[in-house]
């Protein structure tokens, strides 16, 4: 046990964030909600409370990703510089759906339920791979999310922390790869775990000899049941 508690502090550390809660429904989405700001520097301030301290603070290139990272600062009271990346950009959800549209018999702009269908079965059309009429094919996402976790490690000194702020298909992406490498079982993971990451959750990863590990997933319990949302 000794040896591995020593191994374990030349660990450096890659938390990734997922945003606080967008405008879902608005004109413009890219942008917190009121609620999303206050997820924000609820999350902030836990991981202060935490000893979180990063060395490094990484955001996607999104609105969304930019004003959480501003939360989560204020809330820690964290003064470091945001480095932008947008590697850790949220897939295009809206040409995705766009690209599959809904059925003509159901409202889903009043079913949640009938929108969720309609999600899932665009989102099993763009990962199947056999069209390509996506100016971001899914392979293409993958390998992007990919290089900009690799840059992410190497960016890190050993023992050292970084704080990514993303999107939910990022931090599912990057989860489904450490459980499994084989691209068809990366593919089911990631269409699973996309479904549930929560807003400003943490999703964390240790970097040592035996590469980037995954060490837990969608985290969430700084959130009180008011503050708990998928979209």
């Amino acid at each position: 046990m000794r040896a591995r508690s020593e191994a374990s502090t030349c660990m450096s550390k890659i938390l990734l964030v997922r945003h606080g809660q967008a405008s879902w429904g608005a004109a413009d989405y890219d942008q917190l909600s009121d609620l999303g700001v206050e997820q924000s520097r609820v999350l902030g301030a836990a991981l202060a409370s935490q000893g979180i301290l990063p060395d490094v603070l990484l955001s996607g290139a999104m609105k969304r990703h930019r004003q959480t990272a501003e939360g989560a600062c204020e809330g820690a009271g964290w003064d470091l510089p945001l480095t932008f990346d947008d590697g850790w950009n949220e897939f295009d959800h809206q040409q995705m759906l766009e690209r599959h549209p809904a059925p003509d018999d159901v409202d889903v702009a009043s079913d949640p339920r009938a929108f969720e269908r309609w999600f899932t079965d665009a989102t099993l059309r763009w990962t199947g791979g056999q069209h390509d009429d996506y100016d971001e094919p899914f392979a293409g996402f993958c390998e992007r999310v990919s290089a900009a976790l690799d840059r992410a490690v190497a960016v890190l000194d050993p023992k050292g922390t970084a704080v990514v702020f993303t999107s939910g298909g990022p931090i599912a992406w990057a989860s489904a790869t450490r459980l499994d490498d084989s691209s068809d079982v990366a593919a089911h993971l990631w269409r699973r775990l996309n479904q549930v990451v929560i807003n400003a959750a943490v999703t964390s990863f240790v970097v040592g000899s035996r590469g980037t590990t995954l060490v837990a997933f969608n985290e969430h319990t700084h959130l009180p049941a008011d503050l708990q949302t998928y979209r």
